[in-house]
Formats: structure tokens, sequence, C-alpha cells
């Protein structure tokens, strides 16, 4: 592309002598426009945007001094060229103070004005290639930083990183992670009947398209897991509203996708979580009801004989093997399990696939139904797929499920003695809370786990932490104190676990709406109002 030059002369014989003589081409230049004075010639200027703006000192009505003046300050990226008489030699020496790019003598001969011109166009060609390469620079930035977030995000999700580090690093990256609520989707692609064998082009069109319908949204994060799965890291401050907009998203993609390309895609949805710990189960949670519904996709493609083959399984026994069974038991339970199915069903593909799949997803969901994530019992619950297809025999699906099973079993097992543990802890609190020194490290000593430990276990039962719990024993055990006796604040606070009568009245407060002294008279209040309401429908 050529660069444009534009000529401001009062004097018609110089102007047209520089506009014709001069072989602006062969230097690259195109001459796009000349005026008679700097007046006439700012609005062309401003419209034409030349790259070189070539320019005498002296003329009516707005000089080249002026005219410079205003183009530094408007469009600073124009070089401009003072054409200067002998005796406006110190007009040229402010030109030069302004930042003008050469001048030139009157009269100008054509060489050295091809000789400016040259030196000129070889500016503008390096601040073209530094302007290209920062361009290219600033994108592979972009890009990198796109990775890098990317990478984060799929760090996060899977579980990679621990809260405080997901936290930090969020910090670093500019990602605006930190919400009272999550949720994940994962987005399942495959090309559909439509579509040309291997057209790997045709994910990407549908990872654009998910992209742009989600636009700048702050809310939604899309991440690419790999070539056929997307992630949806959503987050917001309602249940809800969160639950509407993950429905209508799901929605809007399944019908935009069919619509626009040659693709179909299958959503799994993971549970709303509260704490940022526990979006890798929400991820979980996600792929185990995408698997699950490719399952039923399955079965639903079936033919009858095979749908009938797999009716005669009694899924609930495999519940209940979950809840109840041990480990040494699952040779046995498995062989008990498939005994109602043909020879012929057991040496199904389709069957096959459908047991071992419905098996891992049962499994899964009696695991985090108990608080744990898929990944403690199912490392490689990500290439599920791989390790089906590697599947030829019952057996192979036997070794495959007893592992597994040991690993769900363990997990139970050590749930229910967190479950005792917790039931035990309640107990000692229930019955210590008066105590004003109860500690968490007291506890923890009581059932003979780590404070760190028992801190954990707590949150994860009881959804609450323990100075939470702790204090709304003892505000439960105020309210009754304050309904059914006559005693003082200060003594109620000392029999709750309170040394200071104003801290318990300011947790009160702010744990009831009310004072201690305001809960009392609401109350006596509301009496006097049943007895007179009472009293009146008695007469």
């Amino acid at each position: 592309m050529p660069y444009k030059v534009f000529l401001v002369e009062d004097e018609i014989v110089a102007r047209e002598g520089i506009r014709d003589n001069v072989d602006w081409e062969s230097m690259g230049f195109e001459f796009c426009g000349d005026a008679p004075d700097g007046e006439m010639a700012l609005p062309e200027i401003e419209s034409t945007q030349p790259h070189v703006v070539i320019t005498d000192i002296k003329m009516p009505f707005m000089d080249g001094l002026q005219l410079s003046k205003i183009i530094r300050t408007r469009m600073p990226e124009i070089k401009i060229i003072i054409l200067s008489g002998h005796d406006e030699f110190q007009y040229a020496q402010e030109a030069v103070k302004l930042g003008v790019t050469e001048y030139l003598l009157k009269p100008v001969g054509v060489n050295d004005l091809h000789e400016v011109l040259q030196k000129i166009a070889d500016q503008l060609e390096q601040e073209r290639q530094e302007k290209e390469n920062l361009k290219k620079l600033k994108a592979q930035i972009e890009d990198n930083q796109a990775a890098l977030r990317d990478q984060f995000l799929l760090r996060t999700v899977t579980g990679s990183l621990s809260s405080a580090e997901a936290i930090d690093q969020s910090y670093q990256l500019g990602v605006d992670l930190l919400a009272p609520l999550y949720l994940i989707l994962v987005v399942k692609i495959e090309l559909n009947e439509t579509a040309e064998p291997f057209d790997y082009g045709a994910y990407q069109q549908v990872r654009q398209l998910i992209a742009k319908l989600l636009g700048s949204n702050p809310d939604v994060f899309l991440i690419k897991k790999d070539l056929e799965e997307l992630v949806l890291f959503m987050k917001g401050n309602r249940a809800d509203t969160l639950a509407q907009e993950a429905d209508f998203l799901t929605e809007l993609i399944k019908e935009e996708v069919a619509k626009k390309t040659h693709c179909r895609i299958t959503v799994g949805n993971g549970k709303i979580k509260k704490r940022l710990g526990d979006i890798p189960t929400s991820f979980t949670e996600a792929q185990v009801h995408l698997k699950n519904t490719a399952l039923n996709q399955q079965f639903e493609t079936a033919n009858q004989t095979d749908k009938a083959e797999l009716l005669k399984l009694d899924k609930l026994s495999l519940k209940k093997f979950l809840s109840f069974g041990q480990a040494e038991e699952f040779t046995d339970f498995f062989e008990h399990y498939l005994q109602p199915l043909s020879r012929a069903a057991q040496n199904s593909y389709l069957i096959k696939n459908y047991i071992f799949v419905d098996m891992v997803l049962t499994t899964a969901k009696f695991v985090y139904k108990l608080g744990g994530t898929v990944d403690q019992i199912i490392p490689e619950m990500n290439d599920i797929e791989t390790r089906l297809m590697n599947i030829k025999t019952i057996d192979q699906i036997q070794d495959e499920m007893s592992t597994m099973m040991t690993n769900a079993l363990a997990f139970r097992n050590s749930q229910n003695q967190s479950i005792l543990a917790i039931s035990k802890a309640k107990e000692f609190i229930n019955n210590n809370f008066s105590n004003p020194d109860l500690s968490l490290t007291d506890v923890a000593n009581y059932v003979n786990l780590s404070s760190s430990h028992l801190s954990t276990l707590f949150s994860q039962e009881t959804d609450q932490t323990f100075k939470e719990y702790l204090t709304g024993i003892r505000i439960d055990k105020a309210k009754e104190l304050l309904t059914t006796t006559a005693l003082k604040s200060m003594i109620i606070a000392t029999q709750i676990g309170y040394h200071d009568p104003y801290y318990f009245s300011t947790v009160f407060k702010k744990s009831t709406g009310f004072s201690p002294r305001e809960f009392r008279l609401h109350l006596q209040g509301h009496d006097e109002d049943q007895t007179i309401s009472g009293t009146g429908e008695n007469l």
C-alpha cells in the first residue's frame, strides 16, 4: 500500500511543480491532494489522513507553523516536511522545535525532495514493521494469556489446585473467580450423520459458536477440556437464577449447534456448590450425568432382545451391595448379578458396554452422595471410554470393577467412621457448651482426631464450622431461658458459655435481629396480644 502525501503551498507555480515533477509512485507514494494555505488544507488533511504533509511556512490565513502545531496535536503520527525560504530560517528553527520531520530550502530541487521522501519512506516502513511486530507480539501474549487462563481454570475444575492456590492464581491472571455459588456443565461434541468423517474443523466450529453465544458474560467461563469436550464454569449469587441460566444455556447451545453445524451435543450438569473447593465435585457430577445420559441413549437404541436382557439386571442389588457389602464378597456378588442374563447376552458387545458403564456410574453416584469425589475411587474417570474399548470379556469387567468397588467400599467405611466421629463431637458440644473455654481442640481430643481434620469433617458433614455450630447451640439455649425464665441477660450469658454479657448481647442480636431484652419484650407483647384475642373470643 503506497504512503499518501498532501502538499500545502500558496505559490501556484511551486505547488504545481512539486505535484507534477515528482515520480511519487516509484518511491512508494501516492499524491492525495493539495491546498493553497493551512486553513483550507486542514479539513482535507483530516479527511484523507496522509502519511506525509509537505508545507510552506509563510502562507496567508494559516501559515505552516500554525498548521504543523495543529497536526502535531491532532495527528501526531503524520510526518511533516517544511519548505522554507532563506530569510525564513528562524521560522524553520521554530518548526524543528515543533517536531517536524524534515525541512528544505526553497527553491526545492527534485533530487533533494526525492532524497528526503526516500528517507521518510524508510522511516514509515520501519514504523510499519515495528507496529506489525508489536501487533503479533500482543496477539501472542493474548494467546498465551488465554492458554494460561484456560489451563488455570481446567486445573481449578479438576481439583489440581487448592482453593488458596486457585484464588492466588486468579488474581495473577486477572480472572474474576470468586462468587457465592458455582456450577459446572460438561459439553460433549459428536459429529452427526451429515458430517464428513474426521472433520476436526467441525469441533472448532462448535467451540467458536458457543463462545459467540456466551459473548462477554463475566459469570461463565468456557474451557476446552479436549477435542470433544468443553467445560462451562458458571458462577452466580442465587441458586434459582444460576440453575435457570444453566438450563437456558443448555437449550440454547443445543438448538444453535443443531441448526448451524454438523454436530450434536450432550450436556452433563453438576450440582450447585457454595465453596470453591467443591467445584471439582460439581465437575465430576457433570461427567457422571453426561455418561449416564449417553448410557440411557444407548439403551433406547438397543434392540428389543437386548432391552429385555438388560431389564433382567437387579440394579437395586448393586446399590445394596455398595451400602452393605464387603470387598471380599464382590466376586460372588458379580456372578449372582449376571446370573439372569443368557450366555448370548453376556457375549453381546452392547450389553457388556452397558453393564460396565452402568456399574461405574452407579458407584460414582454412591461415592459423591457420601461427600467424596469420584477421583478418589476411579482416578482414570476421564479414560472410561478408552478402557471400555479394551474390554472384550465379562471377566475383564469384573477385574475393572473389583478395584473400583474395593476403593468405594473403603471410602464408605471411612465415611461411616467420620459420621460417627461428628456425632460424638456434636454430643460433646451439646453437653459442654456452657464451658466458656470450650475449644475445637477440646472436641478433637475427645474424638481422637487432629483439630484440622475435625474442622474439615465438621464442615463437610454439617455445612457449618465448629464455631457456627457452637454459637447456634448457645443462642438456642439463650432463647429457651429468655422464654421460660426471668433470669437477667447477665446470668443467661454465663450459663451458656459467655464471660462477657455485652459480647453475648452482640452475638444474640446478630443471630436473631433482637437484643436479649428486645427478644423478651417481643415475646411478652405477643403473649399479651394472644390473651386479649382469646378473651375477646370468649365474650
